[in-house]
């Protein structure tokens, strides 16, 4: 009965169902007394939680380390690798592993829920990403390690280097530091070059995709032998990321980072930098940074990282994209060439689609939560909003203000985030009818 329902159902339907069942049965577990310390977690908290944490937004309630046990670390844990790495991989490297064959209909809501162009070796894909998360997480947790077990001990060190890890590449932008403080973050390690700076590489792994890996993998250091797409997404990285780097150095001179060493000023430049690309960590107070900065970041959120990644946004290539049709518009071409190469014709509306999609629901998400609660005021407002929607999870400490409405609806922005803004609407929509009728074309003025 439940396959017949599967093979019925479109692939937006299945992954949209397939989180909401994920985040379900967090909810429970998080209901469970056994999770939280004290007071066991009201539906809501553990709702939002399991929201939270699904999505990797890393948008909290309360501080982690202290209103959850370590059984609900495991949970919160456990969400941030599904919730990365999709659930479709994880079914499929589950079928794997038991010998079962992963028919056309899987690998197709497979390829959906990975945005891979090919589907061909989609299977193949799936075990490359288990094994290149798998190395690059144990990594990341021995380099954290070295600093962590001196800090915490060794058992404390070990636990939260792990837990670290695995969100830093998930994106997840969730951690057990707050022991060191309400909602602290990483403040109390702004001066951990190391700590840092591997954070940031494991967020930048994470967000460039498992397509890139795939050609990394297959191609190693020969970049003219990389897709269209694998190129575009390290160019416009690289680009962000040093573009970034320069403006949060030269914005936050006068505010956050200016009694520190340069060094210093430099290596959190390039973590600011690569942290609202849904990160959703913070080295300093994002309240006390330049007007300048939170407007940057606002912009990086929204960009986010790339298609098929652990990271929310509306993807780089969209960006890229857009940026591509409006330079070939301006010098009145009507196609659009990059790298030796020409996009398809409909890309620059599927990238128009998702830009437009996103802003209309943060606008009108903005709109509400603004009449809903104008005491958070708006800048505090669209930095919720728009966190939520690009789960990214930065948030100036408005979260845990939010009324019981506005946490209803930063709970679906997220659910868009993970799914997809473009997905969750092909959930409402029937499959097209092809008729083989064109309506009359008919000119609109433009501009």
């Amino acid at each position: 009965m439940i396959y017949r329902i599967f093979k019925r159902m479109s692939s937006a339907r299945i992954i949209a169902a397939g989180y909401a069942v994920i985040i379900l049965i967090g909810a429970l577990l998080f209901m469970l007394p056994i999770s939280a310390k004290g007071q066991p977690a009201t539906p809501m908290e553990a709702l939002f939680t399991a929201v939270s944490s699904t999505c990797i937004t890393g948008f909290v309630l309360a501080d982690n380390f202290v209103r959850w046990s370590t059984f609900g670390h495991v949970v919160m844990l456990l969400l941030i690798q599904i919730g990365g790495l999709g659930f479709m991989t994880m079914i499929c490297l589950a079928a794997r592993a038991m010998g079962k064959r992963f028919g056309l209909k899987e690998s197709l809501v497979l390829q959906d829920s990975l945005t891979n162009p090919d589907l061909g070796g989609i299977v193949l894909l799936a075990g490359h990403i288990a094994a290149g998360t798998a190395i690059f997480e144990f990594m990341g947790a021995v380099i954290f390690m070295t600093r962590l077990i001196p800090e915490m001990g060794v058992a404390q060190g070990i636990w939260n280097s792990i837990f670290f890890s695995v969100s830093a590449f998930c994106n997840a932008g969730i951690d057990l530091f707050d022991r060191y403080g309400e909602y602290s973050s990483l403040t109390h390690s702004a001066d951990d070059p190391v700590l840092l700076m591997t954070a940031a590489v494991l967020m930048t792994v994470g967000g460039i995709g498992f397509a890139v890996w795939n050609d990394m993998l297959e191609h190693g250091f020969h970049l003219r032998r990389y897709s269209l797409h694998s190129k575009l997404v390290l160019y416009i990285t690289a680009f962000l990321t040093v573009t970034g780097t320069v403006l949060y150095f030269l914005f936050e001179q006068n505010f956050t980072i200016r009694d520190m060493p340069l060094s210093q000023q430099l290596y959190i430049s390039v973590f600011n930098s690569v942290m609202p690309r849904t990160g959703g960590f913070n080295c300093v107070d994002f309240n006390q940074m330049s007007p300048a900065s939170k407007v940057l970041t606002l912009m990086y959120m929204f960009i986010g990282g790339s298609p098929g990644s652990t990271a929310g946004g509306v993807k780089t290539t969209t960006f890229a994209i857009m940026l591509l049709s409006a330079w070939a518009g301006f010098r009145n071409r009507s196609e659009v060439d990059v790298l030796g190469r020409r996009l398809e014709s409909d890309a620059p509306m599927k990238a128009l689609a998702v830009i437009v999609i996103n802003l209309f629901l943060a606008i009108i998400a903005v709109i509400t939560l603004n009449a809903i609660q104008p005491e958070l005021g708006t800048f505090g407002v669209m930095l919720e909003v728009f966190s939520a929607i690009t789960t990214c999870g930065i948030s100036s400490g408005a979260t845990r203000h939010l009324s019981f409405p506005a946490q209803i609806m930063i709970m679906l922005l997220m659910y868009c985030g993970r799914v997809g803004s473009v997905t969750f609407a092909l959930v409402f929509t029937r499959s097209p009818v092809k008729t083989g009728i064109h309506n009359p074309s008919e000119p609109v003025s433009i501009g």
